[in-house]
């Protein structure tokens, strides 16, 4: 399967699809089959909303191999409207104006390139929602 095929197959990458549990309602990001709290079978597909809040955040100065290109940038753990924490990393947003507690959106964005072949890996990020404009870039 080519790579490209493969991750546009995956959901959750893209669109944050997660699942909610018939058991207790928990929703679940990313899927795990079993709910984390009520330890039943969890396999019903939900979209989240792609809407939340920073929870905490962190710059990355010294960046990991393929993300070199793109420091320094910020890493922020996301708190979803459905109640889900999401690791991401933040765009559209200046470093120094990030907030605990300012209001973001899912967006779809490149991540890198990966490999030799320089095939382009998309997946999510989090930007400032359009009621914080005081704190986007430019």
């Amino acid at each position: 399967m080519e790579i490209s095929r493969n991750w546009r197959l995956q959901k959750q990458r893209y669109g944050l699809v997660g699942e909610v549990c018939e058991h207790c309602g928990s929703k679940i990001f990313p899927p795990r089959d079993v709910c984390p709290a009520c330890a039943e079978e969890a396999k019903t597909l939900y979209q989240f909303s792609g809407k939340g809040e920073i929870y905490s955040y962190t710059t990355v100065y010294d960046a990991p191999d393929g993300y070199e290109e793109q420091a320094p940038y910020t890493v922020a753990i996301v708190k979803l409207e459905e109640g889900p924490l999401v690791t991401a990393q933040l765009t559209d947003v200046d470093n120094g104006k990030v907030e605990i507690g300012q209001q973001v959106e899912m967006v779809t964005r490149k991540l890198r390139e990966d490999g030799e072949r320089g095939v382009l890996v998309y997946g999510y990020k989090f930007r400032p929602s359009w009621s914080d404009e005081n704190l986007r870039v430019g």
